[in-house]
């Protein structure tokens, strides 16, 4: 298993390079001058070549690269034409809120993608499993934008359930900074209150990009489930008595979940670009908010430092994902 680990962490490399090539050359190619933007609509064309100086955008293209891999590698992601920050610092402050608001939607996916597509699958053709069904088209049909509207419109104007926007209340101070996710943050420091209205804050946009993951993991559980209860070992368990409900969890699940989280893997990609659109309908302060920002100005150093930031995080989930797969299934980590 610890080979298998090296293996895939090492895979990383090359997929942060390739990223870094693609992102770089289509930014290049993209309409736009940073240095303009930066300057201003009243600035002299010899400002802006200085600005382009300054920046280093009058080299050719592969000294730019070249130049900024090796800034990457020291740690250096340049400063932000947006805010006039070191992208470094503006990626640490906005990468947790990200993070947190997109694990949880992975954890609500997950967890209820896995229990509804295991109990209909259990029970296939019943009335539960027709119900879980048409819940998994509505959320493979929409839109993230639209249900994030619609979830606003009901739940915090019509009904006042919950919050309409933000990550906390104005009033209530952030806790004190220790992983960046203001749950965990405030569980650590006992303030309990800023615990429950950093969760509240969290549910109508963490279920907003959840949705559409959830059908996803729920179909795939399914069909997963469906298969491993019409297996010999199942149909061998239910002929000597075993209840279905019995055969299911102890034994079908364990075999039927290798599809699914193999998928959660690949949702987590989904959901961060989800979160882009999401971020702005809601205001979290997140990446996706400041990557908008970051195209509107052609803000090169923050767009990089953000597809960077986003592929080494989707690595290491993809590893963890890989890990987990081999630990259901030995057979996995043999073979790759």
């Amino acid at each position: 298993m610890a080979l298998f680990i090296l293996r895939r962490t090492l895979l990383i490399v090359p997929l942060l390079l390739g990223l870094l090539l693609l992102t770089f050359a289509m930014l290049r190619l993209a309409p736009g001058d940073p240095a303009a933007a930066i300057a201003g609509d009243a600035a002299t064309p010899d400002q802006i070549a200085a600005i382009r100086e300054q920046l280093g955008l009058d080299r050719p293209l592969p000294i730019q690269f070249v130049a900024y891999v090796g800034g990457v590698v020291r740690g250096d992601f340049g400063v932000s034409a947006y805010s006039g920050r070191p992208v470094s610092l503006d990626i640490a402050q906005r990468l947790p809120a990200t993070l947190e608001l997109t694990f949880t939607a992975l954890l609500i996916a997950g967890v209820g993608g896995v229990a509804l597509g295991a109990l209909a699958g259990a029970w296939r053709n019943s009335p539960f499993d027709h119900a879980v069904r048409v819940v998994t088209v509505l959320g493979l049909a929409t839109a993230s934008f639209w249900l994030a509207i619609m979830l606003q419109l009901v739940f915090a104007l019509d009904l006042g359930l919950l919050p309409l926007r933000g990550r906390l209340p104005s009033a209530v101070a952030a806790p004190p900074f220790l992983t960046g996710f203001y749950t965990l943050d405030a569980l650590a420091s006992g303030r309990f209150e800023t615990f429950r209205a950093a969760l509240v804050h969290m549910v109508l946009p963490a279920i907003t990009i959840a949705f559409g993951g959830l059908a996803t993991v729920a179909r795939f559980t399914r069909s997963s489930v469906i298969e491993a209860m019409g297996s010999e070992y199942a149909a061998y368990e239910t002929a000597v008595g075993y209840p279905r409900r019995r055969v299911l969890f102890p034994y079908a699940l364990k075999n039927a979940l290798v599809t699914p989280v193999t998928q959660m893997g690949l949702l987590f990609g989904a959901f961060v670009s989800n979160a882009v659109a999401v971020e702005a309908v809601f205001d979290w302060p997140g990446l996706g908010s400041y990557l908008v920002n970051a195209i509107y100005t052609a803000d090169y150093p923050a767009i990089l430092a953000v597809t960077l930031a986003i592929g080494l995080v989707y690595g290491v989930v993809n590893i963890v994902v890989d890990v987990a797969h081999g630990l259901i299934d030995p057979r996995v980590a043999e073979r790759m």
